[in-house]
């Protein structure tokens, strides 16, 4: 995953009212109903937030009869942990180079 591909998701989960969302779909599939009825937000706030998290793809929408439910999509919260991780790894070993520049002074 490039750092481009990171922006929009960074974006998507920089809403608190997304994140909560994110949070509540961690527990299981859920429709924007149902969501509705355990988050402060109204069902049509809450669909068009689904809609932008479905759009950077950390959700997708499962047909459940005539209702639709939202699934986490694991593997890109994954995907995008481990590109955070790698970033945070490539610090780390400059901080050390700086560390050591420092301490040879």
């Amino acid at each position: 995953m490039t750092m481009q591909a990171l922006v929009p998701v960074f974006a998507a989960l920089g809403d608190e009212t997304r994140w909560s969302i994110l949070a509540a779909l961690g527990e299981g599939d859920a429709s924007a109903s149902a969501l509705a009825g355990r988050l402060p937000v109204t069902r049509q706030a809450i669909a068009k937030h689904l809609a932008v998290l479905a759009e950077v793809g950390v959700v997708e929408p499962i047909r459940v009869g005539r209702e639709v439910r939202y699934r986490v999509i694991g593997s890109e919260l994954s995907a995008t942990a481990r590109r955070l991780d790698a970033i945070g790894a490539e610090w780390d070993r400059r901080l050390a180079a700086i560390k050591e520049i420092a301490e040879g002074l």
